[in-house]
């Protein structure tokens, strides 16, 4: 079950959400203002999942509400929806600057937030799996200089971030881009779906029947991703290869406030901003390689 925060100053916004996200994978907590947020996220006995926020609210506003929630370690990887009217470009840029990555615009279909939520606690799920075997991990990081894996499954790809983040200085940090690039490598490479055919996918629901398919055709079924760790004294190297075609990464790099409305777009800006020391593809994209400084 997720821990999920509602922040919203408006009670029929409070009703509306409550209603649509009612059910046994939701554990919903509600507050009526940013000031009464704010009290619930310095409450060390619960840490929430998801944190849906309004922007424009009394007492404490939702900008000003996630740059303190971000400013918490603890919430540094968590996400948060930002639910808004007030949709102007350097407005979603200012909350993407904060560290709101997701973003509604009111109002909203009911099947607009379940999508965006379950997007958001994708990237939660993978913060959250790296104490998964993390003590005999441990044990076995001064023994490993270098190791190569290959990949083939989405869940293999989650498998082997989940593992390879235990390597890393912070492991919670770690699983969130080395799951994006993995992942990545599999839809984006390996399978060649693109950004419009996966937000279309996704807003239609479709996207696990669609991933399913395309890993039992013939031209993707015998395809493989891999990623290779190499273990220095002051960094670690994280190379990644696909075979795809490559993409346009440049676009990606950084958050787009023409994209914060989507359900996907956002996994190489958060890696890159959230995980690695320097992240860099390479000829057509196919491979990409990312550090890790232990300093």
């Amino acid at each position: 079950m997720h821990s999920i925060l509602v922040v919203d100053d408006e009670p029929m916004n409070l009703k509306i959400i409550h209603a649509i996200l009612e059910g046994p994978e939701y554990r919903l907590d509600l507050a009526e203002d940013g000031g009464v947020g704010w009290a619930r996220l310095q409450d060390e006995t619960v840490t929430y999942d998801l944190v849906i926020l309004d922007r424009m609210m009394p007492v404490m506003d939702g900008v000003t509400l996630l740059k303190q929630l971000k400013a918490l370690p603890r919430y540094r990887n968590v996400p948060v929806v930002m639910q808004t009217a007030a949709a102007a470009p350097e407005q979603v840029a200012e909350g993407l600057a904060a560290g709101a990555y997701y973003y509604l615009t009111k109002p909203y279909e009911p099947d607009a937030l379940l999508t965006i939520v379950k997007a958001a606690l994708e990237i939660r799920g993978l913060s959250k799996s790296h104490a998964r075997d993390e003590r005999e991990s441990r044990l076995m990081q001064p023994l490993l200089t270098s190791a190569a894996f290959r990949f083939r499954l989405i869940e293999e790809a989650e498998m082997l971030a989940a593992q390879l983040a235990q390597y890393c200085p912070n492991p919670e940090s770690a699983i969130i881009g080395l799951g994006e690039l993995l992942v990545n490598a599999v839809e984006h490479g390996n399978l060649e779906i693109s950004y419009a055919e996966k937000t279309r996918l996704k807003w239609e629901n479709i996207w696990e029947e669609e991933l399913e398919r395309r890993l039992l055709l013939p031209q993707y079924r015998d395809r493989s991703a891999s990623v290779h760790l190499e273990q220095g004294a002051a960094e670690l190297i994280f190379t990644i290869d696909d075979a795809g075609q490559g993409f346009d990464w440049r676009d990606y790099l950084d958050f787009s406030a023409d994209r914060a409305f989507d359900p996907n777009g956002r996994g190489i800006a958060m890696a890159r901003k959230l995980s690695f020391s320097s992240l860099e593809y390479q000829g057509s994209g196919s491979t990409v390689v990312a550090r890790i400084s232990r300093a």
